[in-house]
């Protein structure tokens, strides 16, 4: 479940769901979704997001 992972890291990051949603050019409502697994995020979202945090796309996938 990506959606926990992508909290995770944020928090670990000390970052707020706003400076995400800033840094993906989103709102923060959309990016809330994406952390609550009410939306699929993107592809393009999910590869800048693996940039920002320095983990593989695999690893917010859980897949390591």
């Amino acid at each position: 479940m990506y959606f926990r992972r992508l909290r995770d890291l944020r928090e670990d990051n000390d970052m707020k769901q706003v400076d995400i949603a800033e840094y993906l050019g989103i709102q923060q409502t959309v990016y809330s979704r994406y952390e609550r697994g009410y939306q699929t995020i993107p592809v393009e979202h999910l590869i800048k997001l693996a940039d920002l945090y320095k983990v593989s796309v695999d690893y917010i996938l859980g897949r390591e």
